[in-house]
């Protein structure tokens, strides 16, 4: 027979619980669907890329199915687009937006957006210097050939982390919907031209942007940037000011 005592104990507890997951259940469904997923992809890529020479089953059927379309034209564009995908485009961009946060003294986001795209660059220097994975060979290209190693994708990975940080960054405001739209193709244009250029294996590109989802998702859950800054004594006493 169960004691009142502990029947009640239970029922508040019972209650305990709806109450933090209704309040932390999109978080949970975040670390699970934006972080553990993603990590778990990039594992199993990851043992299956390791002391292997060329590519997986599928990454040179499709890089062929993708060379196929090769046009002049496309080669112009393909070797333009592909720079947008390049730490040096990224930095700059990304310099812009952190003089934007520190102007308005959003010092979370200022802290989510350095993190984020720092930690991105280490961890793929990190990677590629673990993994050792020489880049795809298949066809005489006009594209100059990286003589870094090619996993994970290092413009897979600062392409999805700059799309990801501005979704972030943008989730509450009404922008949201065109970030995510303009972040998307911005992600797959970038994707496709390492494809299309031959210098990266789909895994290549697919293991960047799990890595690059994992830790910018994660990081907003450490971070989070959402949270407006707490008010000083100087910004309390100006608003007291501009009331009449």
């Amino acid at each position: 027979m169960t004691h009142p005592n502990q029947a009640s104990k239970a029922s508040i507890f019972l209650r305990f619980l709806q109450a933090w997951g209704s309040d932390r259940g999109l978080a949970l469904l975040g670390l699970l669907v934006g972080v553990l997923l993603p990590l778990q992809v990039f594992a199993v890529l990851a043992l299956l890329v390791w002391g292997r020479v060329g590519g997986l089953g599928w990454d040179v059927p499709l890089m062929w199915m993708i060379h196929r379309s090769e046009t002049a034209a496309l080669d112009r564009a393909a070797a333009v687009l592909t720079d947008l995908g390049s730490i040096w485009t990224v930095i700059p961009i990304s310099v812009a937006i952190a003089l934007v946060l520190y102007q308005t003294k959003r010092w979370r986001s200022l802290l989510y957006l350095t993190s984020a795209l720092l930690g991105c660059v280490i961890i793929n220097r990190l990677g590629k210097g673990l993994w050792h994975r020489a880049r795809p060979d298949l066809w005489p290209s006009f594209y100059p050939h990286p003589q870094d190693f090619s996993f994970p994708s290092g413009h897979a990975m600062t392409s999805m982390a700059l799309a990801a940080t501005l979704g972030v960054l943008l989730w509450q405001s009404r922008w949201r919907g065109l970030a995510l739209i303009l972040g998307g193709l911005y992600v797959l244009t970038i994707g496709w031209t390492r494809l299309y250029l031959g210098v990266h294996y789909p895994s290549d590109i697919a293991a960047g942007w799990m890595v690059a989802i994992a830790w910018c998702l994660g990081l907003q859950q450490l971070i989070q940037p959402s949270i407006p800054p707490a008010p000083t004594p100087q910004t309390l006493e100006e608003e007291l000011e501009e009331k009449p």
